[in-house]
C-alpha cells in the first residue's frame, strides 16, 4: 500500500497545475474571510451574527478549489490514458482509489489546517473593530474556546470529505468537467433548492440531507437549537455523502474497463 501511495503523492505533486490549485486555496480561502469579516458589523447587543462562522466564510468558496484537485486526481488520468498505465502497474484498482483517497485527503487536511488558521486568525483581528465585543455580548474569537475549535477543525475535515466526495464522484463519472459540474452543483444548488420549498418540513428535511448544509452546521457556536442538524451530526451527513460515492466509484472502477 505504501508504494501506491508514494506513486499517487507522486503523480498528484507532478501533475500541471495540482500544485498551483494548492497553492490559491489558501490564500483564497483567508482573503475570502477576512473580506466577510470586514463586511459585517455588529452595532448592538444580541445582532444574531456567529462570529466564528464569518470567520471561516472563506470555506464557502474554497471547496469549490478542492473538488477540482479531488476530480483532476481521478479524472485526469482518464482524459490523458494515464488510467491504463496506473490499472497496470496496480491491478488492485480499489486500492488504487484507496492510494488516491489517502493522499488527497493529507493535502487537504494540510492546506485546509492552513487556511482555516489565517481565517480564524483574520477574524480575530477583524471583527472586533465590526462591534464583536464584550459590550455586545461577544467575547474574543479564540480557538482556545472550545465551540470555536470544533468549528476551525470541524471546516477542515468538512474539506476533506467535500475531497473524498468529489474523488469518488470522479471514479464512477470519468470526466473531469462533467464531475465538476455534478459535485458543484450537489454543493451550490441543493441549498438554493431547499430555501425555494414553501412547506417548512420539507424545507427542514432537505436542509438537513444536502452535505453543504448539514456539513457547515459544524461551523456554528451560537444558535444551536435553531439549526436544522446540530453540528457533528451535520458532518455525519456528509461523511455517508462521501463513504456513498466512494463506494459506488470504487464499484465501477472494478467493474468497468479502463
Amino acid at each position: 500500500m505504501s508504494q501506491a501511495v508514494h506513486a499517487e503523492w507522486t503523480k498528484l505533486r507532478t501533475a500541471p497545475g495540482a500544485g498551483w490549485l494548492i497553492l490559491a486555496f489558501i490564500p483564497l480561502t483567508a482573503a475570502l474571510s477576512a473580506t466577510a469579516a470586514a463586511a459585517v458589523t455588529c452595532s448592538s447587543p444580541g445582532c444574531g451574527l456567529d462570529p466564528a462562522r464569518v470567520s471561516l466564510t472563506g470555506i464557502d468558496l474554497g471547496q469549490a478549489v478542492v473538488v477540482v484537485l479531488a476530480v483532476l486526481a481521478m479524472g485526469g488520468e482518464y482524459s490523458t490514458g494515464m488510467i491504463r498505465i496506473t490499472l497496470t502497474a496496480m491491478p488492485c484498482r480499489i486500492k488504487v482509489l484507496a492510494a488516491k483517497a489517502a493522499v488527497i485527503t493529507g493535502v487537504v487536511l494540510a492546506a485546509g489546517s492552513i487556511a482555516v488558521l489565517l481565517s480564524v486568525l483574520a477574524g480575530q483581528f477583524i471583527l472586533p473593530g465590526q462591534g464583536f465585543t464584550a459590550a455586545h455580548g461577544y467575547a474574543p474569537l479564540s480557538l482556545a474556546d472550545g465551540p470555536v475549535m470544533r468549528a476551525a477543525a470541524g471546516s477542515v475535515l468538512y474539506l476533506a470529505l467535500i475531497a473524498l466526495l468529489s474523488l469518488g464522484a470522479a471514479a464512477a463519472v470519468r470526466d473531469s468537467a462533467t464531475t465538476i459540474g455534478v459535485v458543484l452543483s450537489l454543493l451550490y444548488v441543493f441549498p438554493v433548492i431547499a430555501q425555494v420549498v414553501t412547506d417548512p418540513v420539507w424545507r427542514e428535511h432537505l436542509q438537513q440531507f444536502a452535505p453543504m448544509t448539514a456539513g457547515l452546521a459544524i461551523q456554528a457556536t451560537i444558535g444551536l437549537q435553531s439549526l436544522p442538524i446540530s453540528p457533528w451530526a451535520g458532518l455525519g451527513v456528509l461523511a455517508a455523502w462521501a463513504m456513498a460515492a466512494l463506494m459506488v466509484g470504487g464499484l465501477l472502477l472494478w467493474l468497468r474497463d479502463a
